[in-house]
């Protein structure tokens, strides 16, 4: 079965195809991907509007190249999958009007896809694809999560951010410090030639005796210090961007051990942007080795948002629910769609 995948629900334009088939994992045939940052630099983020338009501008060429480097044609294609939300409407609609145009001219079945579904099954594109049953930390701009997963579509949600997700942390950080955007990247960067332990910011709900996590603190720490700092913030701003990252990576860290512990079990998938903090990967697989946890990662090239983990998501769906997929072109898009309505029982 082949499955064309489009992503676009914020600033990227992903199209991809994979392969699977009834119980074997979906193999990936071609991907692009085209990111948009560039043209949202000189706002300082994401413009909905301009995002929308340029998702119209790719699609279809993205499209065309999926396939030429797949040796496929359009014919070929048996199911179409479109990233459904959360995201932002007018882009969603692109995408899914796109894969519901291109179902209904083929005489082909859709599938809307949930995009944290997308990060959460990235991993299985990996050359060391997790099994279920593990724990996944869902960490990105919009999203902290950490959850339970015993299998598709059955998801038991340990904890979450109650304010910012720690992407948002490392970008409003970033913006704080005067960095560009992305801000998340840019601190990052920076941090490498700073001192982790300059200055003592506040670790938020650490020691909460839950899994939720919580960095609207610490994006008020940052700004206290950025304006104790004042005229001296230059000297100081690589030591306040490693103090920030250490910050939020700690407490990943910490609430993604304690979430092994709750649970019992010995294997942690990581998955969106923030999964491929250099500093964040390294600490992770220090500590799981020491307990005995195996971690992992999607490709560093497919952390971000892409075509390929919507494909795959939808074949793995597909392969728990083969019905999913329909025939039915009217492409409603689901902007806020929390990823607790996606439960479902797996066919025995």
């Amino acid at each position: 079965m082949l499955i064309l995948g489009i992503e676009s629900s914020c600033d990227e334009t992903g199209v991809a195809l994979v392969e699977g088939g009834a119980h074997a994992i979906a193999q990936l045939l071609s991907h692009a991907l085209y990111s948009q940052i560039a043209m949202h630099q000189a706002y300082g983020g994401v413009v909905p509007e301009l995002a929308s338009r340029d998702h119209i501008r790719r699609v279809i060429p993205l499209t065309r190249e999926v396939m030429a480097k797949s040796h496929k044609t359009l014919a070929d294609i048996d199911v179409v999958a479109y990233t459904r939300g959360p995201g932002l409407a007018g882009a969603l609609l692109v995408g899914a009007g796109v894969a519901c145009a291109l179902g209904a001219s083929l005489q082909k079945p859709v599938i809307g896809v949930h995009h944290l579904e997308g990060h959460l099954l990235s991993p299985f594109l990996s050359a060391d694809p997790p099994e279920f049953p593990f724990v996944a930390l869902l960490v990105s701009g919009g999203h902290t999560q950490l959850m339970r997963v015993d299998g598709v579509g059955q998801y038991i949600l340990l904890g979450e951010t109650i304010d910012d997700a720690a992407g948002e942390a490392f970008d409003k950080s970033a913006k704080l410090l005067g960095l560009g955007y992305p801000g998340g990247p840019a601190l990052s960067k920076l941090a490498e030639s700073g001192d982790p332990t300059a200055f003592k910011l506040p670790r938020p709900l650490l020691h909460s005796g839950n899994l939720d996590f919580s960095f609207a603190g610490l994006k008020t720490a940052v700004m206290t210090q950025a304006k104790k700092l004042g005229d001296d913030l230059d000297k100081h701003k690589a030591d306040l961007a490693a103090s920030s990252e250490a910050a939020i990576v700690e407490v990943l860290l910490k609430k993604s051990l304690s979430a092994l512990q709750e649970t019992g079990l010995d294997r942690l998938v990581v998955a969106g942007g923030v999964g491929a903090n250099r500093h964040l990967r390294a600490q992770l697989n220090a500590a799981c080795a020491k307990r005995g946890v195996r971690v992992h990662y999607p490709e560093l090239h497919l952390c971000t948002d892409n075509g390929a983990m919507i494909a795959m998501a939808a074949a793995m769906r597909l392969q728990a629910q083969p019905l999913l997929a329909q025939k039915n072109y009217g492409f409603d898009v689901k902007p806020r769609w929390p990823l607790s309505d996606l439960l479902y029982q797996v066919a025995a």
